[in-house]
């Protein structure tokens, strides 16, 4: 079953209840699965997960920020400073996304549910703006100016975003590295033109 990648331990009942949560949302979707079927196939009891989360909705929330948390941890523990291509930290978050086959959709799936309006799923905004703005400051460390960043940083978002569809869709890795390859050489500021 494949699994979207969770790098804390699991350190207590909760945490390895919200793990395999994740683990079977990555694999089935969560659509408008109950806590009673999401327990029975995680085995345990929708008393359970009412203790631990309140709701399904505070399930789901909990989920999403176990996500996040991971994306952002990965993110930290890029070794951006210390490379000598800078570039080389943000083709190893693309490789980090692509490898987890689980993430896209279930990453999809969340942001459908943004989009629809669910409290569960709101932070996914916060996502957005914080990549983005991640991006920007990545996109002047390399030499572009701030305003030039920032536009850089939104279409690499939207790029990512659109790359990864297409490979969670087709499956097509060695088209969707060749992509983003392709997209992050374009952005070097000593091959852009002018």
């Amino acid at each position: 079953m494949p699994v979207v990648t969770v790098a804390e331990p699991a350190t207590g009942p909760q945490e390895a209840l919200l793990r395999r949560a994740i683990a079977w949302f990555a694999a089935n979707g969560v659509g408008d699965t109950s806590l009673r079927t999401l327990a029975a196939q995680i085995g345990t009891s929708h008393r359970m997960l009412i203790y631990h989360f309140g709701s399904r909705a505070g399930l789901l929330t909990a989920m999403v920020e176990a996500i996040w948390r991971d994306q952002q941890e990965f993110l930290e523990s890029l070794p951006r400073e210390a490379a000598d291509d800078p570039y080389d930290g943000a083709w190893q978050f693309w490789v980090r996304l692509a490898d987890d086959r689980a993430f896209a959709p279930l990453f999809f799936e969340m942001s459908a549910a943004a989009m629809q309006g669910h409290a569960w799923a709101s932070s996914l905004r916060t996502w957005i703006v914080v990549w983005t703005d991640r991006l920007g400051q990545f996109f002047e460390d390399v030499g572009h100016p701030p305003a030039q960043a920032q536009a850089q940083a939104r279409m690499a978002m939207a790029m990512t975003r659109g790359v990864l569809f297409e490979l969670a869709l087709t499956g097509d890795r060695a088209t969707a590295d060749a992509t983003m390859a392709a997209f992050l050489d374009s952005t070097r500021p000593s091959r852009r033109a002018g």
